[in-house]
């Protein structure tokens, strides 16, 4: 098979994690490939992708070789000591717009500001140049001004588009409709973990509400010590990240809990967690005759080995729809492996269409 041409905003700990992994099994050809849900897909392995172009903002990345910048600070993966060469790509520098937060200024060194249209010129040549198919976004929580930017570059260049981040481009009927009209195919909104505190958060909830059993509260919290959950101390950043987690939560439910009853959000950074995740979740109800039940889960993950197949699959759903010539965003795909697509269904449902979708 071809290789899939990729791009990649956001040279994190996120983008990190999955090319570490990759290389991991690249360098381990007898173990088997497990934290993929497809390891090969419409023909499509976990070495068919090839990242071909890469933007951020950090002066630590900028200009430098995307197997180097991966390990540059603040990124906290090293699950490989070294990456071979990308061939000759180097990372490109980005609009910031609003894709830094007040406190992730403090560990990162953003470059020095240049007219956004003279950025996108530039972006729009490399993507060409490269020959890009697939545009991945690891845009940090909040940016929303800056992922409309990468959604409208994708549109210009006529590439495809994952939306990793809770900044609604697949869920947004408007922008979903120019993709389509466009015969580009999106993919998005906020990756769901592999085993993460919102696919266990939604599971639980709806086998109380499938057994008849009344939720009458119910509360997600979760910590961490990466840049991810550093973004999250700003709550003006937040709106479109409790939003997609609590969504994904009440489409569970045959009854809406009250805004009130229900809490599920990033709630702290500790710094010395680095790229470990804790999730605390409680569910209170009621049984038969009113007898009150309650439940408490603790999950504690690595934050970039939870994402980083999920996005490998996304990234296959979409050269597939590329291939195929199927535009617009992808439904089944969004809701298996998406906290906010456009339709929500049950992850049964979910998956059955995401399956259907790989064998047409």
């Amino acid at each position: 098979m071809p290789k899939i041409r990729c791009a990649v905003v956001g040279v994190g700990n996120c983008f990190a994690g999955l090319v570490q992994g990759v290389e991991y099994y690249r360098k381990n050809p007898g173990q088997q490939v497990i934290g993929v849900m497809h390891p090969v897909m419409g023909g499509y392995s976990i070495h068919d992708l090839d990242f071909v172009a890469a933007f951020d903002v950090d002066s630590k990345k900028v200009g430098k070789p995307l197997n180097k910048a991966v390990y540059a600070e603040p990124n906290k993966v090293k699950w490989v000591d070294s990456l071979p060469a990308m061939g000759d790509v180097l990372v490109m520098q980005g609009p910031r717009l609003d894709g830094v937060g007040t406190y992730v200024q403090k560990v990162v060194d953003p470059m020095p500001e240049q007219p956004v249209e003279k950025l996108r010129a530039a972006i729009l040549k490399e993507l060409k140049d490269r020959k890009v198919e697939i545009l991945v976004s690891y845009l940090p929580v909040g940016s929303d001004n800056v992922t409309k930017f990468w959604a409208q570059v994708c549109l210009d260049a006529k590439i495809a588009f994952v939306n990793c981040m809770p900044s609604f481009i697949a869920s947004d009927p408007v922008w979903a409709k120019k993709f389509e009209k466009a015969g580009l195919p999106v993919l998005g909104d906020d990756i769901k973990s592999q085993v993460g505190a919102t696919i266990i958060h939604r599971t639980l909830a709806r086998l109380c509400d499938e057994r008849g059993c009344k939720i009458d509260t119910t509360y997600q919290i979760n910590v961490g010590g990466n840049t991810d959950f550093l973004t999250m101390k700003e709550q003006d950043r937040l709106q479109s990240k409790k939003i997609s987690k609590t969504e994904a939560v009440q489409s569970q439910l045959s009854q809406r809990l009250p805004d009130e009853k229900i809490y599920v959000g990033p709630s702290d950074f500790i710094p010395f967690l680095g790229n470990t995740k804790l999730m605390f979740m409680r569910i209170e109800g009621k049984m038969w005759a009113n007898i009150p039940y309650n439940m408490e889960v603790r999950l504690e993950v690595n934050d970039k080995a939870n994402s980083a197949g999920i996005v490998i699959d996304a990234i296959r759903y979409s050269k597939i729809a590329l291939d195929r010539k199927i535009a617009g965003p992808l439904i089944g795909p969004s809701s298996w492996l998406m906290k906010h697509p456009l339709k929500q269904f049950s992850d049964d449902e979910a998956h059955r269409q995401a399956d259907a979708f790989i064998k047409g």
